[in-house]
């Protein structure tokens, strides 16, 4: 039988190489492809790569409570967002509609980093408030609203935010009604058709095509 050299080992030096340097590590990946196929920069983020189709399909696949909550569904950031909106208008009648898609965006952010519980956020500290407002930011931009919310919205879109949480930490999360209210604060009711349709987690799919229907209902 003849035998054969052994194949060269690709990594073994060669005879009077010079000794190379450590090849220098990339930086890690901080982009997201979304099935739009927009390529969005975490770090940098443009408003070119936001889509409302890629932000209505993630926030209808975030669970809200970290999917601590009753139903066959997980309750969603986008099921939440439009029942924010929702409990805005029951509170303000009058809000202009560009400002109630303020509203309805007031989650966007985490359709690329996911629905962090509170407590986490806290851990996390600045690092994570500055991804998201620079995501914020672009999503703002895209859709022609303004980067800097004025006092009044801000104030309504976390009364409607509150709001939302105290209905859905006690009729879904476990909560009892003097918890959330120490959490969360005075409730706002919703006739009980529309609680009974808001606060029944919705399948994905339902979730993302109401979020769109209402998004374009909000366009000028």
């Amino acid at each position: 039988m003849t035998s054969h050299p052994a194949s060269p080992d690709p990594d073994a030096p060669r005879a009077g190489a010079k000794p190379s340097r450590a090849r220098k590590s990339a930086p890690p990946r901080a982009w997201q492809r979304m099935l739009s196929g927009r390529r969005l920069d975490l770090l940098d983020p443009s408003p070119l790569d936001v889509e409302v189709e890629d932000i209505a399909h993630g926030l209808a696949r975030v669970a809200r409570w970290n999917g601590q909550t009753h139903g066959a569904n997980i309750f969603s950031v986008a099921q939440h967002s439009l029942l924010t909106e929702r409990l805005a208008r029951r509170t303000h009648p009058d809000l202009d509609a560009r400002w109630r898609l303020c509203v309805l965006l007031h989650d966007a952010p985490e359709y690329v980093i996911g629905d962090m519980i509170s407590p986490f956020k806290a851990v996390l500290g600045g690092d994570y408030k500055g991804v998201e407002a620079r995501l914020l930011t672009a999503i703002s931009v895209r859709f022609s609203l303004p980067t800097t919310w004025p006092d009044t919205l801000v104030k309504i879109v976390k009364a409607a935010d509150r709001a939302s949480a105290y209905l859905e930490a006690t009729r879904l999360a476990g909560f009892s009604a003097q918890e959330a209210r120490g959490f969360f604060g005075r409730p706002v009711h919703l006739d009980d058709a529309e609680e009974s349709d808001y606060l029944t987690p919705w399948e994905a799919e339902t979730a993302k095509a109401r979020f769109l229907r209402r998004f374009e209902e909000l366009q000028p």
